[in-house]
């Protein structure tokens, strides 16, 4: 079992966000105090999230969470921050479906209060299958759970995607196009050889990304490989395009028992076809699985099977998911590009040492290699 350090996922000083949280606060509220602001333990490397209540005496909620764009100055895991991108991206989502999605209350675009922009939302209450001990391990409530219970899990989830790419009108969606270096969609004009070619504008976006991963790094070969061995495969026809959740995972659903209660982290929201979301949900779900499966431990093999999930969302849907050996490769390969800068950041913070190989800080290299040399599914 790697029993490395977890990488540090703030450079921040929590007592000091809250002071300036709570000045804020009264901007919005008067006479509004932010009460037991916290950083959770399980708060991700991208975007940092602070919960906390509003001592109030006709709050619009009572508990809430505040979404704030990474620091600039500690090595980001991405290079852009949209904020206001995440906040429209949820207003559309709750305007025109029947998913659960918190009520947002403020966005705030000026950088002065906390450092960065924010936007501050309803909190749900509940539980989410966890990244850090893996939720295929041990210990867990859904490891623990019967198999009705993560098949209800299961089929609850795969009824998010089909429900978001049938009901938002994609149309009202451009803002989502991806353009610019970052885990997805930056901003301004769509222009270029890719332009009105969503895979291919996400494809341009994503190589982006790795460029800016590894300048004045070692490249990693693997990477490079995978990106041609796409282009070799590339889709006849990639399909209608919807719009894409982008880090479509059960990890960041809150969930009310085995029903999904909250839908979480949009940072990397995208225009594309379907199986962008599905490839993605299913091998994220394979990368915990591997983990336990390296580590001797049986896992959950039972859940999120790639045949079960294309099963479900085609009876939902009416669409046949297609070329998913692409796009579980693609999610693997976007996967690898994440993985690579978080290492990176390990070791510009000294938790880590300098590599000889830098395929060798892609935990999941193994699995990228046995797609790409069609023996993995």
């Amino acid at each position: 079992m790697n029993t490395a350090p977890r990488p540090r996922t703030t450079t921040r000083d929590p007592a000091d966000l809250a002071r300036r949280l709570t000045a804020w606060l009264a901007t919005r509220l008067p006479g509004a105090k932010a009460v037991a602001p916290t950083v959770p333990a399980s708060n991700g490397m991208s975007s940092e999230t602070l919960l906390f209540d509003i001592d109030h005496p006709r709050p619009p909620v009572r508990s809430c969470a505040l979404r704030l764009a990474a620091d600039p100055s500690a090595y980001t895991v991405f290079p852009t921050y949209d904020i206001g991108r995440q906040h429209r991206t949820l207003r559309l989502v709750a305007d025109h479906t029947d998913l659960p999605v918190p009520r947002v209350l403020w966005l705030e675009e000026d950088p002065a209060y906390l450092g960065a922009p924010f936007f501050v939302m309803e909190r749900i209450d509940g539980r989410v299958p966890p990244d850090v001990m893996p939720y295929t391990y041990e210990g867990n409530w859904l490891y623990d759970a019967t198999d009705a219970e993560r098949e209800h899990l299961e089929a609850a989830t795969v009824s998010v995607l089909a429900r978001l790419h049938d009901q938002v009108p994609v149309e009202q969606a451009g803002f989502l196009a991806p353009v610019g270096t970052g885990p997805g969609p930056g901003t301004g004009a769509r222009t270029g050889p890719c332009a009105g070619d969503p895979l291919r504008e996400h494809m341009a976006a994503q190589r982006a990304y790795y460029r800016w991963v590894v300048q004045g790094l070692p490249r990693s070969p693997l990477i490079e490989r995978g990106f041609a061995h796409l282009a070799a495969i590339w889709p006849d026809d990639p399909g209608e395009t919807v719009l894409t959740w982008g880090d479509a995972r059960i990890g960041n659903i809150v969930y009310d028992g085995f029903r999904p209660a909250a839908v979480l982290d949009w940072e990397m929201a995208a225009l594309g076809p379907r199986e962008l979301d599905l490839g993605w949900l299913i091998y994220l779900h394979r990368f915990f699985q591997d983990l336990a499966e390296d580590a001797g431990l049986p896992g959950l093999p039972g859940l999120l099977r790639r045949p079960a999930v294309e099963r479900r969302y085609a009876r939902l849907t009416g669409h046949t998911p297609r070329d998913m050996d692409f796009h579980t490769l693609y999610a693997a390969l976007r996967h690898a590009i994440v993985m690579l800068r978080v290492a990176y950041r390990q070791v510009h913070f000294g938790e880590i040492p300098v590599p000889e190989d830098p395929d060798a800080l892609i935990m999941h290299r193994t699995a990228l290699e046995a797609m790409m040399e069609n023996r993995y599914w």
